[in-house]
């Protein structure tokens, strides 16, 4: 990939090289962290809107109400003859409006009209309790559940983390840690510095720190190993995300195991809340673990499986 940067001419050293065959940053590690930020930022919002384009350009694809399991005729009667589904015997979309008035942890507003019908659609059932199969304008929505709910967890984990801040932790008993004399200097000088990460870290000797709390969030974690990472980073870099690592690793592992678990039964309100849950969640796209959580084939895509219009 190229990158076309533009910065003041001030920000770059052309007196690297004698032949000026190749110029450097100033600062390489303020451009770094713009093109981290960037990028990170642009990936983390994506959102299954930006997947699935206009319902409207599909408009005039059948589309199921959000309880349309429940409300569909069977599709067998007396147990030989196939019963054919009619979109003119599904309730009406104000009728759907008025059932699910009722439901609380309906959590987004039903649409208007068939053209506002959100990107993941309304869910249709459960496949062997993993999987969520929902229809939208374009088609068949297939949404592992778990990885789904893992990520919308994770989210809410990290979003709670960072309005509350670092909360930290007093240790009952200060861990000593053996530095070389120049870690000791570094740190000495730098306390504010692992303040700000929620680490509180004395000297007590020529070669020794003594940590004495530790973000609360971490309080089962390896101090003596974080507090050699974060020195490490803050000596090379001048900063260091060692803190918020770990922590979101803790978070990730709460948010597996607080997720809906595979064969938990979901009735469809529950089903359509993950839907809209996911839809307003940034990265909902892969789980913690960047697997994909939902996958979309359109009924073009179907029609081929199964050799329709050849």
């Amino acid at each position: 990939v190229a990158l076309f940067l533009d910065l003041p001419p001030t920000e770059v050293d052309v007196n690297v090289h004698p032949t000026k065959h190749e110029v450097r940053f100033r600062d390489g590690r303020l451009v770094h962290d713009f093109l981290f930020s960037a990028l990170h930022r642009a990936l983390a919002d994506v959102r299954p809107s930006d997947r699935v384009p206009d319902s409207s350009a599909a408009a005039s694809i059948p589309v199921p109400p959000p309880d349309f399991a429940q409300t569909r005729m069977p599709l067998y009667s007396s147990g030989v003859t196939a019963t054919p589904q009619r979109t003119d015997d599904r309730p009406g979309l104000q009728e759907v409006r008025q059932q699910f008035a009722a439901y609380e942890s309906f959590r987004a507003p039903l649409p208007q009209t068939d053209a506002d019908l959100p990107p993941l659609g309304y869910a249709l059932a459960q496949l062997h309790g993993i999987y969520i199969l929902a229809q939208n304008a374009l088609g068949l929505i297939v949404v592992d559940m778990h990885a789904a709910h893992e990520r919308i967890t994770y989210e809410h984990l990290k979003e709670a983390i960072s309005h509350e801040g670092i909360k930290v932790q007093p240790l009952l008993v200060p861990v000593s840690v053996a530095v070389s004399e120049g870690e000791a200097d570094y740190a000495e000088e730098h306390q504010a510095a692992f303040l700000q990460l929620g680490m509180g870290v004395d000297r007590m000797g020529p070669e020794t720190l003594s940590i004495r709390q530790i973000p609360a969030i971490l309080n089962k974690s390896d101090a003596e190993q974080i507090l050699r990472d974060v020195l490490s980073d803050l000596r090379e870099f001048g900063s260091s995300d060692r803190i918020e690592a770990a922590r979101d690793e803790l978070l990730a592992t709460m948010a597996c195991h607080g997720s809906v678990r595979a064969n938990r039964q979901l009735s469809h309100t529950e089903m359509n809340a993950l839907l809209r849950d996911m839809e307003r969640t940034e990265r909902s796209g892969q789980c913690n673990h960047g697997r994909p959580t939902w996958v979309q084939l359109t009924v073009g895509e179907l029609d081929k499986l199964f050799l329709r219009g050849q």
